[in-house]
């Protein structure tokens, strides 16, 4: 143990924020708390009561909650900066220039209604001209330009050795994205299958086709994306990650699957050398691509792809194809009212220019006193999650010395990148109809991620824009990602007291740093590779803490009849619950360097002890209003829990909030200390 003290002193020196305590509460409204329902019985409601009441779901949302809110303030604020973009008539060429005119472009429904289906009607004729001794170049073309029918191929870092590239090849998408739609026979997955095959017929017409035409393509397709469902791993087996290591050799794929023309698929359509071996992550389902094309018919296979092709290009097409899209999200999420045009458009434009985008964003609402706070409170949760590994009474002294390498070794990467990507061989062209200009965009972003093939993976790259209200875990980089635009109140805000922002952006930066020890995340040594570090042992107390997890989370009916999948999402569970736990302690270290005491009248803010702030405003950054669709939709597709779960389940496992509350047996958010679980 020792040795471990040693380690962790050496490897986590934290930085003193210095931040004086505040008085008064920023980011809560403690006239919104419900006096009905105390904390004892309903922690979640007594927190957020008001705030339902008071943002009631509009028409277009399907959820509402303070991650919408933000969205919709930075999406104000991405349309100031676009909007103002045209008014400076950019230099052609620039990537402000392809900014404005690529969103003109998106926002020009005259003639995008005008055009209707034309923008596709060329490559539609080349699909239903081909001849039968031209499949094969069909099935080669449509690869190359539009996507990945039956298999797919594509690299990324291999997780065996981080640092280079691998090629991965699967089966091919579904694009109802979970296989129960199509299998099922309950009553949603019926009113799925129906609303996805009345989008089909309607959007096959919009395309220029017969009725007769659109029945015959709902059917064909249906079947095919049935077989490829029948084939898909169930979403528990989809976080296999060890199982989807599959080493093969060129020469053993093509034996194994005889029907799919590996090197051209290689040489022609991605334009690389064919790679000596391959890691087939889904056998299955590729086998099942390999039986469809060899037993499918010209005319079904050319449905597919038709389908496949007018359902990419029909959010760039005109109002009817929109609006057909709509009418089927309705059914999936219940959502009322179609979203504005500008909204649609801001979202497509950060799409392809995003970090342009974001470029602007950050020079004008993030400024560096921001990235210093939260830079110093990423090391103050590390120091805490440090000292929960060392006091672990599960874990071995062997195991939790490679756990501390792991966490010293997590890179931090805090509201933008260092490098900004370069646009300048996008071509973006106000002459070009809005799905020319997109069309381009994915094949000028396709060139740039073959382009990669054979390089070293590039650790400095970012997977979401400065803008984003979101954060992520890299387990291949092994780094944690906080995007500018999660920066903002109620996660952060620098006049707020520390016990708000612990609360709240605290515990995403928690969040993020557990996942680097989640169910998947564990199977990651320092360095982002595929290594097994853990004893036997430590690794069977693990999955014993997992499965008390699991528990928990399916016990809870989140509609009549309806539970939680706690297996499905036992990744975000285990870093929702341990972010929670990491944040109380670095709050706490903080307050004890600063010689606040947390307990005294001195401490606290409006009225309220400092860790009753923190729990509080943990509950309300998860504040939200979702509808009964969406809720269906979020439990079959989604690896997060619900917001109220993600509150109410996560804190009745540690021990402060039921002292912080005076939370007593008898009381409905009692959990009692036998059944607490406590991983991290």
């Amino acid at each position: 143990m020792n040795l471990l003290r040693t380690f962790i002193i050496a490897a986590f020196a934290s930085s003193v924020i210095a931040v004086s305590a505040q008085e008064h509460l920023k980011s809560l409204a403690p006239s919104g708390f419900d006096a009905d329902t105390p904390v004892s019985k309903d922690f979640y409601r007594h927190v957020n009561k008001g705030w339902m009441e008071s943002h009631p779901l509009t028409p277009e949302y399907a959820s509402y909650g303070q991650y919408k809110i933000l969205s919709d303030s930075g999406n104000n604020r991405v349309r100031r900066i676009v909007t103002n973009l045209a008014k400076t008539n950019p230099e052609k060429g620039t990537t402000a220039y392809k900014i404005a005119a690529l969103y003109e472009s998106a926002m020009d429904s005259t003639r995008r209604n005008q055009l209707g289906a034309a923008p596709i009607r060329e490559a539609l004729s080349k699909i239903e001209n081909t001849t039968p001794d031209g499949m094969d170049d069909l099935f080669i073309w449509f690869h190359k330009y539009y996507g990945s029918p039956f298999v797919k191929a594509g690299h990324m870092a291999n997780v065996a050795d981080s640092r280079e590239y691998a090629m991965y090849v699967n089966g091919g998408a579904i694009r109802l994205g979970d296989r129960d739609y199509y299998l099922n026979n309950d009553k949603r997955s019926k009113d799925v299958r129906e609303a996805y095959k009345k989008l089909i017929a309607a959007q096959i017409i919009n395309a220029g086709y017969s009725k007769k035409d659109a029945a015959r393509i709902v059917k064909n397709v249906m079947n095919i994306e049935t077989l490829l469902a029948d084939s898909t791993w169930t979403r528990e087996e989809s976080r296999n990650i060890p199982a989807m290591y599959n080493i093969r050799s060129i020469s053993q794929v093509k034996e194994m699957f005889p029907n799919i023309p590996w090197d051209r698929i290689f040489n022609e359509a991605m334009g690389i050398d064919t790679p000596e071996m391959l890691i087939v992550t889904t056998i299955n389902t590729v086998k099942q691509g390999d039986n469809l094309l060899g037993r499918l018919t010209d005319r079904e296979m050319k449905d597919y792809y038709i389908w496949s092709l007018v359902d990419e290009a029909s959010n760039c097409l005109s109002d009817s194809f929109s609006d057909a899209n709509f009418e089927f999200n309705k059914v999936m999420s219940g959502v009322q009212e179609q979203a504005p045009r500008w909204k649609r458009a801001l979202g497509a434009v950060e799409g392809v220019l995003g970090e342009g985008i974001g470029e602007l964003y950050v020079a004008e609402y993030f400024p560096q006193s921001s990235k210093d706070y939260v830079e110093g409170l990423v090391e103050n949760l590390r120091n805490a999650l440090g000292k929960h590994i060392i006091h672990l009474s599960w874990m071995s002294d062997d195991t939790k010395l490679q756990a501390l390498k792991k966490l010293n070794a997590t890179t931090v990467k805090i509201g933008y990148p260092d490098k900004w990507k370069d646009y300048s061989d996008l071509d973006i062209d106000p002459a070009f109809s809005y799905w020319e200009n997109m069309h381009n965009a994915e094949m000028w972003s396709r060139g740039e991620y073959l382009a990669k093939w054979g390089k070293p993976v590039d650790r400095t790259e970012w997977d979401m824009t400065p803008q984003t209200i979101n954060a992520y875990a890299n387990a291949l980089n092994n780094e944690i990602v906080f995007p500018a635009g999660i920066l903002q109140a109620p996660f952060y805000d620098p006049e707020a007291s520390d016990a708000e922002n612990y609360g709240g952006i605290g515990v995403v930066i928690g969040h993020e740093l557990t996942h680097g020890f989640d169910d998947q995340g564990r199977q990651f040594d320092s360095q982002g590779n595929m290594v097994n570090w853990w004893t036997d042992e430590d690794a069977a107390e693990f999955k014993k803490l997992t499965e008390g997890l699991v528990d928990q989370y399916s016990a809870v009916e989140v509609l009549p009849g309806l539970y939680a999948n706690g297996r499905y999402t036992l990744g975000e569970n285990i870093a929702d619950q341990g972010g929670l736990r990491i944040a109380m302690t670095a709050f706490l270290d903080s307050q004890k360097k600063k010689g606040v005491d947390v307990k005294s009248e001195e401490a606290k803010i409006d009225g309220f002890d400092p860790m009753q702030v923190f729990y509080l405003n943990f509950a309300n950054v998860w504040a939200n209003n979702i509808r009964d669709e969406e809720i269906r939709s979020l439990t079959i597709g989604d690896v997060h829990s619900l917001a109220k779960n993600r509150v109410n389940v996560a804190i009745r496992n540690l021990d402060t909030f039921f002292t912080t509350f005076g939370i007593t047996d008898g009381d409905d958010m009692f959990r009692p200390q036998s059944e607490r679980v406590v991983i991290w």
